[in-house]
């Protein structure tokens, strides 16, 4: 008889907590939490589908809520596509459903994407849209859908046959690869940006010319992803997006000045060619190479002229120089990637590639910074002695051991020598290093021992960015020290007033 009494009394404990969470409430003092009041897109390329964003819908309340409805205001006008808790809000049904009931102290999650439509303008245009969420109760609630769409240039497997021109204010989007033929000549200026999809490439068995008429205003490339990998990181800031600029061995003259090329695999890789020594295969002035998953530059018996050069984080060498013939002036390299221990040098010289001798016939070094995590960042390296193996640095920082031997102090002239017990030096240099937040900023800081250690050049008399440099005592690498503005004093009336 007890154990009934007991069995009845838990079965009662058992329908009046089902009964408790069956109820739902029609009061309009309760209503829905939200996650987010507005849910905002990173800037989209319209007609391209953006990723998938997703918000909480929470009912904290002591009964369960019936939701009566959940529509888009716009419908499909927009462009918002909605899932709510795994139903689809389907264009069939007027961009709505109903009948979902939320228990009490229960949950759901809301996905998201957009395709936008083509705006028709030079500039982003911006996208809204209002989710709207009707209680039982009669009780509307709204989260806001935001989005900036902007229109853009689609190409796929895009062939250059003969020489043409391309500037563009609206970005432009390569997919599979850019390619220009042999004996054709490509020409890109800015404030043209080309986003190249995953595994795209710039292929060049032509000539590339890059350009600007302005130092403030640089080409960009880079991948087409706009979204973010977390809150703090762009996937412009992860290496790898796209595949870089190749330099087949047909190609020649090319000239790039004024260029941004970030995250890629090997930002650029000029295959062997025969070396002419009068003729520059490859000159590059005012180019940043950032964040690469491979190389940063990597050359085959090649020609380079580079002056005013920011090559930096690259899970391979920065730059590698297999043989050839090379002038580098007022350049910084900096190996600061953070993705991999097992990264390469800031700068690696060699006349030989596996069991092929590649004469390195001239390096020359001057005003360059060379530095980053590693006691040792750069690599000379020589297979057979017979080969042609010539280097020259002047007035450089150099990551890696002094050379003492007297004999060999030759292919050095006023060379500061950086070593990692040096408290001033490695990122010390630079304005900006935050590997967390994968953020750098390599202009010198107001510490860096590059200040005032360089041998002027008249043929380069501005840096990088188009900064005048000082005359008679230049900074070394490919930006000049800018004091940073001084606070203005208080006026007379803010005085007072304090």
């Amino acid at each position: 008889m007890k154990k009934l009494i007991s069995l009845i009394s838990l079965m009662a404990l058992f329908f009046v907590a089902c009964s408790d969470d069956d109820s739902f409430s029609t009061s309009r003092n309760d209503v829905l939490s939200f996650s987010v009041d507005t849910l905002s897109m990173d800037t989209l390329f319209s007609g391209v589908p953006s990723s998938t964003k997703s918000f909480w819908v929470y009912n904290r309340n002591s009964e369960g809520l019936r939701l009566a409805k959940v529509r888009l205001k716009r419908g499909y006008q927009s462009g918002f596509r909605v899932n709510v808790d795994g139903c689809f809000l389907d264009n069939s049904n007027g961009s709505q459903i109903g009948g979902l009931e939320l228990r009490k102290k229960d949950s759901l999650r809301v996905f998201v994407e957009l395709t936008s439509r083509p705006n028709g303008g030079e500039i982003p245009m911006l996208v809204e849209d209002e989710l709207v969420f009707t209680l039982e109760s009669g009780v509307e609630q709204v989260v806001n859908l935001r989005a900036w769409s902007w229109d853009a240039l689609m190409h796929r497997a895009l062939r250059v046959r003969r020489d043409t021109v391309i500037q563009s204010s609206k970005p432009i989007i390569i997919f599979d690869s850019l390619r220009v033929d042999s004996g054709v000549t490509l020409t890109i200026k800015a404030p043209t940006t080309l986003y190249f999809h995953r595994n795209a490439s710039l292929q060049v068995y032509g000539t590339l010319l890059v350009c600007s008429d302005d130092t403030s205003s640089d080409v960009v490339m880079r991948g087409d992803r706009t979204d973010r990998m977390f809150d703090y990181l762009p996937y412009d800031r992860v290496s790898g997006q796209w595949k870089g600029i190749r330099f087949h061995a047909s190609s020649t003259g090319n000239r790039l000045c004024q260029l941004d090329l970030h995250s890629a695999e090997t930002g650029i890789l000029c295959d062997s060619s025969a070396i002419d020594e009068q003729k520059v295969r490859l000159y590059m002035e005012n180019v940043t190479i950032h964040n690469c998953a491979g190389y940063g530059l990597k050359t085959y018996n090649t020609n380079v002229w580079m002056a005013n050069c920011q090559i930096t984080n690259t899970k391979d060498d920065c730059v590698a120089f297999i043989g050839g013939k090379v002038l580098m002036a007022y350049c910084t390299l900096a190996q600061f990637y953070p993705f991999d221990a097992d990264r390469g040098v800031a700068l690696r010289f060699t006349n030989f590639e596996e069991k092929s001798n590649c004469p390195l016939l001239l390096m020359e070094c001057y005003n360059t910074l060379v530095t980053g995590y590693s006691d040792d960042e750069i690599m000379g390296e020589v297979g057979d002695t017979t080969v042609a193996y010539n280097y020259y640095f002047s007035h450089c920082i150099l990551r890696t051991p002094a050379e003492t031997d007297s004999t060999k102090m030759a292919p050095f002239d006023k060379v500061i020598w950086e070593s990692p017990k040096d408290t001033l030096q490695g990122k010390e240099h630079f304005f900006l290093v935050d590997a967390d937040r994968q953020d750098y900023d390599f202009r010198l800081s107001s510490r860096s021992t590059a200040r005032g250690q360089a041998r002027p050049i008249t043929l380069y008399p501005a840096d990088r960015l188009g900064n005048m440099r000082k005359s008679d005592t230049p900074d070394i690498g490919c930006y000049e020290f800018l004091q940073p503005p001084q606070p203005q004093s208080l006026s007379l009336k803010a005085r007072k007033r304090r």
